[in-house]
C-alpha cells in the first residue's frame, strides 16, 4: 500500500460527480487501502473520498476514532456508492478539509443520518449514526458529488477562516 497525492481546490476534479462503482475487485480494494494509509499519513484526517486523490469512483474511507476528540465511532468504514437514506436535525460546526488545506468554515449539516452502502466483499450495509460520524459522512459524500465545504457555508466573509 502507499500513500497517494491529494489533489487540492481549485482543480476542477473536485467539482465533478464520481460513478458509481460496478464491480469491487481487487483494483478497488487496492485503492481503498491506498486511500486508508493515506488518511492516515495526514494528522487528524478522519475522512478521505476516492475523487480527493483523483479518483472518480464513489468511495470513501471513515474513521473518527483518529480524531484527538473522543467520539462515537464506527471504526474505520470503506463505503462503496454510500448512499444516505434518512436524517434528520441540525448541527453546525467547523470543518476542514486535505484539499482545502488553507481555510476551515462553518457548515450546518443533519445531526443525525442513516446510510446504505457496500462493504469491500460487497455486502449491502446500512448505518444509522449521529454526530461528528455522520458529519464527517456527509462531508466525504459530498466530495462524491462534486462539492467541497465552502460550497455548504451560508458566508464566504462570516463563516470562512484561514487555519
Amino acid at each position: 500500500m502507499s500513500v497517494l497525492p491529494v489533489i487540492t481546490i481549485p482543480d476542477p476534479l473536485l467539482k465533478q460527480v464520481s460513478a458509481d462503482v460496478k464491480n469491487i475487485d481487487g483494483e478497488v480494494r487496492a485503492l481503498a487501502g491506498n486511500m486508508h494509509k493515506t488518511m492516515l499519513h495526514h494528522k487528524s484526517c478522519v475522512g478521505l473520498a476516492a475523487v480527493q486523490v483523483g479518483v472518480l469512483l464513489r468511495i470513501i474511507i471513515v474513521d473518527v476514532s483518529l480524531s484527538e476528540k473522543p467520539h462515537a465511532s464506527s471504526g474505520c468504514l470503506a463505503m462503496i456508492n454510500p448512499v444516505i437514506t434518512h436524517s434528520s436535525g441540525k448541527t453546525s460546526s467547523r470543518e476542514g478539509c486535505l484539499s482545502v488545506p488553507d481555510f476551515i468554515g462553518t457548515v450546518t449539516r443533519k445531526k443525525k443520518i442513516e446510510v446504505e452502502y457496500l462493504d469491500l466483499n460487497g455486502n449491502k450495509r446500512l448505518l444509522k449514526t449521529g454526530g461528528f460520524e455522520a458529519i464527517c459522512i456527509q462531508h466525504e459524500i459530498d466530495h462524491l458529488d462534486g462539492k467541497v465545504f465552502l460550497d455548504r457555508v451560508t458566508s464566504l466573509k462570516t463563516d470562512v477562516f484561514r487555519r
